[in-house]
């Protein structure tokens, strides 16, 4: 089962919930993985605090203009569409904040003027702990390119097992390339209007990729039924609810997990991983109590 958490917004429990999830799994004895997609703030590992194994430095390639041999005919700066490279009379200069590395501009080069060379974007880190897979992309400061990292994040994927991801907040292509391909878009909301304004543009996104979503809302009883109301009308299922509570947030703010600090909610993460389970087609082997003992 492949699983990415999302939202539409920041701060809204991605990483709470995805943690707590594989912790519970874990703790299950079913083997778990855990993706942490949200590569420009990755912050899975304050949770898990897996041991690292391997480190991996995430290049794109970069065009480099032999202006010797460049004849100027503009080739490269009309096929590119990014403003990343731009003529001038006496020369070509490269934008390379610009550049998404399709290649093109090598390819239309009649005068074989452009190479590429490699360029520093991110770094992968690969870890475990118990029985927890981990991979976790990291962008280099300064450097806007999280797309590379999230896919290469994305090939350490083990099919063997269940994967959790944890995607970057918004509606934008990091959060896109995270939850394409997965089968089952689980959105975390909270019951307030900028949660429920935010929250159907991330449906309208996840929609147009085609894939099934549910909800889960965070801090259940701070705001009002408009939320609900909005998942009974588009026929969108919550999964789950986690209260406002503040002992929650202690927990959280410890870099704890919710499931080992506080047993009571161990039941509710049971029964959203039955509820994905059904949901993706994957057969729930074993029914599990709120003490994560086999009945």
């Amino acid at each position: 089962m492949i699983v990415a958490f999302a939202s539409g917004k920041g701060g809204t429990g991605k990483t709470t919930i995805t943690t707590n999830l594989a912790a519970a799994l874990d703790r299950m004895g079913r083997p778990v993985q855990v993706l942490d997609c949200d590569v420009e703030e990755p912050n899975c590992h304050l949770f898990l605090q897996p041991e690292s194994t391997r480190k991996t430095v995430v290049n794109v390639p970069l065009p480099v203009v032999d202006e010797e041999s460049c004849t100027l005919c503009g080739a490269c700066a009309n096929l590119c569409q990014f403003g990343a490279i731009l003529q001038f009379a006496d020369r070509i200069m490269m934008v390379p904040e610009l550049c998404l590395s399709c290649g093109g501009c090598k390819l239309v080069c009649t005068d074989g003027a452009i190479t590429e060379k490699p360029e520093e974007v991110g770094v992968v880190t690969e870890g475990r702990v118990r029985g927890i897979d981990f991979v976790e992309g990291r962008l280099k400061v300064g450097v806007a390119r999280a797309i590379p990292v999230i896919s290469k994040v994305k090939e350490c994927m083990m099919r063997d097992r269940i994967v959790l991801i944890d995607a970057p907040p918004g509606t934008s292509c990091p959060m896109l390339e995270s939850v394409k391909d997965v089968e089952f878009a689980c959105l975390v909301a909270e019951p307030t209007p900028f949660g429920l304004n935010d929250l159907k543009i991330a449906v309208g996104g996840v929609r147009q990729l085609d894939l099934p979503v549910g909800i889960v809302i965070n801090r259940a009883d701070m705001g009002d039924d408009q939320l609900k109301h909005y998942c009974e009308a588009e026929n969108i299922e919550v999964l789950m609810e986690l209260p406002n509570d503040r002992r929650i947030a202690e927990v959280c703010s410890t870099g704890g997990l919710i499931v080992d600090a506080l047993p009571e909610y161990r039941s509710k993460f049971t029964s959203l991983l039955k509820q994905l389970l059904e949901r993706t087609g994957n057969p729930v082997s074993r029914v599990v109590d709120s003490t994560g003992i086999d009945k």
